[in-house]
């Protein structure tokens, strides 16, 4: 059985390798949302952090093996789920797209958080309100336009072959702009059809 280890109140990064356990219908347990009283809770994902030395979570577990980072808890479940490709380059490309679409992530939470993670957005809303022009007119269109070329020349995927854990990022990226830049996601979409097409 697998144990995830990630946040308990939030999506985030987490909620990549979520959907692929779920769609492949794993068995594991979402660790930190157990009660602290059958091994769960924070403390659980503290104490993980500190035995291991990884820096932060998701966190995947498989018996011994202790993977962190989500492209390559992705590319681990994928290459044990059949999403991963089975030749070297088609392996590195999927791994390259979901790094590629981590970074996107990292941008896009950024937007609302400028300054510093730790501040609260209704303390620096003057600052994501300067910079959420330049990531919706620029930030986006260059990676939808990027990814969208990718899934036209690979069939209908991010990877040539068919699904990948490459799409299941791609999946909860568009899931996560809509929600985040609801007005910026509906006006450019139509520019996308590939893209909307595979998260759809």
């Amino acid at each position: 059985m697998y144990e995830l280890y990630y946040w308990p109140t939030i999506q985030g990064r987490g909620e990549f390798v979520r959907l692929l356990l779920e769609d492949v219908g794993a068995d594991y347990v979402d660790v930190i949302r157990n009660p602290e009283s059958d091994g769960g809770g924070r403390d659980a994902l503290l104490a993980l952090v500190a035995e291991t030395g990884h820096f932060a979570p998701p966190i995947l577990k498989d018996g011994e093996t202790i993977v962190s980072q989500t492209p390559l808890i992705m590319d681990y479940l994928g290459s044990r789920h059949g999403l991963t490709p089975s030749d070297d380059a088609g392996r590195r490309e999927a791994l390259r797209l979901s790094m590629l679409l981590a970074d996107f992530l990292v941008e896009a939470h950024d937007v609302h958080h400028p300054l510093a993670k730790e501040f609260y957005y209704e303390d620096q809303r003057d600052e994501a309100l300067r910079r959420a022009p330049s990531f919706r007119d620029m930030r986006i269109p260059k990676f939808y336009g990027y990814l969208e070329r990718a899934i036209a020349a690979n069939g209908g995927h991010l990877v040539a072959g068919g699904l990948s854990h490459a799409d299941f990022s791609l999946f909860q990226i568009v899931e996560g702009m809509r929600f985040a830049f609801p007005r910026a996601s509906a006006r450019l979409e139509p520019d996308y059809p590939g893209l909307v097409a595979l998260h759809a």
